[in-house]
């Protein structure tokens, strides 16, 4: 049913948790399934994603979503993160059963709910 990579993502979720001085914080949620993300980024002077974190209430595939997310937007600038897409997530996830593309969903849109509160703090 779930990737090796999925069930690696789930199992030993990376950036796991609250970023200490977080300059942009995003959450949203999906009052259907219940899942709930939150993603804290760290952005330098030069609009960098330095450092990445999330919190995430939710199934597996949230939980996989999340951090596989998170590992795909660190490193890169604000609009090279801006363009991360649920497809891409799955892609590097390997795929997700049809019933779960909404945590993928769910993990695009909380970046960039994060990024969107970064541009409206400067």
């Amino acid at each position: 049913m779930y990737s090796e990579k999925v069930m690696d993502h789930f199992m030993n979720p990376r950036n796991v948790g609250e970023i200490e001085g977080a300059n942009g914080v995003g959450e949203v949620g999906n009052a259907q399934c219940g899942d709930i993300m939150r993603i804290y980024l760290k952005i330098d002077e030069n609009e960098v994603v330095k450092d990445v974190g999330f919190m995430t209430y939710g199934c597996g595939a949230a939980i996989a979503t999340s951090s596989m997310a998170t590992e795909l937007v660190k490193g890169k600038t604000v609009d090279e993160a801006l363009k991360l897409s649920n497809a891409a997530v799955m892609e590097a996830l390997d795929g997700l059963p049809p019933a779960k593309v909404h945590c993928s969903v769910l993990a695009e849109e909380a970046i960039k709910a994060a990024i969107d509160d970064y541009k409206s703090k400067k």
